[in-house]
């Protein structure tokens, strides 16, 4: 018995109907300590040579970490993955909710789906019954249609993961949706789903963890309880949740607006936080355990029509809101719910459909490549596009592959303002005037996302107005940033947070209440050794998380064909297109500064200059056999340079 863990992985292989329980390994647990590690670790190891994403031998995972479905703040992280739709390489997503809980009690720590069902399945599992069920009933439904229909057929006490529409049709930034309005949204693992024809996965789990010291345990658990719900910023940023922030970072310049052409929005205060509590929120909403529901729960009613819906949450203010200059609110909301519905990647999908209104406006894309007139500012521009994405039907077929490739294939330039990194459509902070956030989105390990590393804050704090006062006495025309910004110590901001946001994926717990409340180090350090029995510093859990992230840089130089320093670029838009309005107009961040900050990264990572880690630096990492695979592939060099 190992505390903090159900003991158990499950294997189901969708071609033959098998299924397999295995014992969760003992030095999996230790090297990679759950979620994301599990994950990182098993496609590493499993996944076949040359196969495709769509491809039946591909990798369904979804694994939780020690901490998940125990008396803890925000204990009710899921983790998922797979080989990249986005990109081929490694891709994995999280989700609150209370799946990932429920599929503890059931008894297992990690689900893994191979082949393809021969017709749309249904997963259901309840405790050591297993079983593959017909969907076709539940087939070409949305997400939150099927999750109500399931719930009613099997029963309330059943927790649900679907896929809508946009699954279906394999869109490559599908998403997975769970609790009506919570996803795994980013790299398209709701189309891996889709692609083994699996609509849904139902659990319900009556059983017990195994814990240390229960006592220690529960008084620890009160006790963080007690100490997250006293932290300052608690009041002020409960209301409101992530949406709170809108306004702060459109301040300061970094709020992407029509297509990262702008870094700020004239009407903000009409799609920010405050706009959410007067127009929209019924109730807060939270995840299992979660004493700081960042969820709002609301009504929006709109000319296009009316929903209830958790959202939007500030990613998805920006990109709908800011990039697509949806102008309310409720407009912003209603897009939130169209993309639930249809299970497509908010994120993702204002990346695209912002591209595809900039290629309308410059003539790239036409009306009748469209099929009508589309621009921003429009909510029916967005609600046509989105229906012809998830049916992949015109535009959308186009579309649905995501904007990296719809550029390569639509060329004219379009790739120049086809905002991704790696394939992954980048997410909502414009980085001309912060280059430690610049280099955080080239560095994602799934792609331009801003869950690996939030760093806004480095750049700008301490002497930023002083900096910002010396940009601006530059006068008219391309700024560029100074010396003084540009700084090897951007790498090291850059590589700290990327150690500890995505602990807390394998950990199986809610990053919020350290990033946002302050939530101190040492009180995951005794919770850990509660439930797990062991006593491991933070500074140790963070090895582990190193660990994972020079794991997960293997699989994608692994699995992809030339993988290395070029993938690590953003889209020249960021280093020859000044931003054209706002605080930081005329901004630019040169291809040479840009190719300083990742010198300053691979070398701090100990990579060498085409970005693949050493034998030295796996051999530090713990990861001396992953390193003999990669060798004998070509791929790991003796030392940097």
């Amino acid at each position: 018995m190992r505390y903090g863990y159900a003991g158990t992985i499950l294997r189901i292989d969708l071609d033959s109907g098998a299924i397999q329980k295995q014992p969760l390994p003992e030095a999996l647990a230790d090297k990679f300590i759950g979620g994301r590690g599990f994950v990182a670790k098993t496609l590493f190891d499993e996944l076949l040579p040359d196969i495709q994403p769509f491809d039946p031998e591909n990798r369904f995972i979804m694994a939780t970490g020690p901490l998940s479905g125990h008396l803890l703040p925000a204990s009710g992280k899921t983790h998922f993955g797979a080989k990249s739709p986005a990109n081929g390489g490694y891709a994995d997503s999280n989700m609150g909710g209370h799946f990932g809980p429920q599929l503890k009690y059931a008894g297992y720590d990690m689900l893994i789906l191979t082949g393809r069902a021969s017709a749309p399945s249904l997963i259901v599992i309840e405790d050591a019954s297993v079983q593959i069920r017909s969907a076709e009933a539940y087939w070409g439904q949305g997400a939150i249609v099927a999750e109500t229909q399931l719930k009613r057929d099997l029963g309330d006490d059943y927790q649900i993961l679907t896929i809508g529409p946009a699954g279906e049709k394999l869109v490559r930034y599908a998403c997975i949706s769970h609790d009506f309005g919570r996803q795994a949204g980013r790299t398209g693992i709701g189309a891996v789903l889709g692609s083994k024809l699996v609509k849904a996965i139902a659990i319900k789990g009556t059983g017990s963890l195994p814990v240390h010291d229960v006592e220690a345990a529960y008084r620890a658990g009160k006790e963080a309880y007690a100490k997250v719900t006293q932290k300052p910023g608690f009041k002020e940023w409960v209301p409101e949740g992530t949406a709170g922030i809108t306004d702060f970072i459109n301040e300061v310049g970094v709020f992407p607006t029509r297509n990262f052409q702008s870094s700020y929005s004239e009407h903000h205060k009409a799609i920010n936080g405050k706009a959410i509590l007067k127009e929209l929120k019924i109730t807060d909403k939270g995840c299992y355990g979660c004493p700081t529901p960042c969820g709002k729960y609301g009504h929006a009613k709109t000319k296009s029509g009316e929903a209830f819906v958790e959202g939007p949450e500030f990613e998805t203010i920006a990109l709908f809101g800011g990039n697509c200059l949806l102008p309310t609110i409720s407009d912003v909301a209603y897009a939130n719910y169209l993309c639930d519905e249809l299970g497509v990647d908010t994120i993702s999908a204002g990346v695209v459909i912002s591209w595809a209104i900039e290629c309308y406006e410059k003539g790239i894309l036409g009306r009748e490549e469209i099929g009508r007139e589309i621009a921003f500012g429009e909510l029916e521009t967005v609600e046509y596009l989105l229906a012809k994405i998830a049916a992949r039907e015109g535009i959308g077929h186009l579309l649905a592959e995501g904007v990296k490739a719809a550029a390569e294939k639509t060329g004219q330039g379009s790739d120049r303002f086809a905002i991704h990194v790696k394939g992954l459509e980048w997410s909502g902070y414009e980085c001309r005037n912060s280059p430690s956030m610049m280099l955080a989105y080239m560095t994602a390990d799934i792609g331009a996302h801003h869950a690996r590393a939030w760093v806004v804050g480095h750049d700008l704090a301490g002497s930023w107005s002083d900096v910002n006062e010396m940009i601006a006495s530059a006068g008219e025309g391309p700024r560029e940033l100074p010396e003084a910004v540009v700084k090897p110590e951007c790498a090291d901001y850059v590589i700290e947070s990327q150690h500890v946001r995505p602990l807390f994926d394998a950990l199986g717990i809610c990053r919020l209440q350290f990033m946002e409340l302050g939530f101190e180090p040492e009180n995951y350090e005794k919770l850990f050794h509660c439930i797990t029995g062991q006593k491991r510093t933070w500074e140790e859990l963070l090895a582990v998380s190193e660990r994972i992230w020079t794991l997960t840089r293997a699989i994608s130089l692994k699995e992809v064909p030339g993988f290395g320093r070029a993938w690590d670029f953003p889209p020249e838009r960021f280093s020859t297109e000044p931003i054209t309005s706002g605080p930081n107009k005329g901004r630019l961040l040169s291809r040479e500064k840009l190719e300083r900050l990742l010198d300053w990264y691979y070398r701090a990572r100990g990579w060498d200059a085409e970005g693949r880690p050493t034998r030295e630096t796996y051999a530090r990492m713990g990861l001396a056999d992953e390193a003999h695979v990669l060798s004998a592939m070509g791929l790991c060099r003796p030392e940097a340079g």
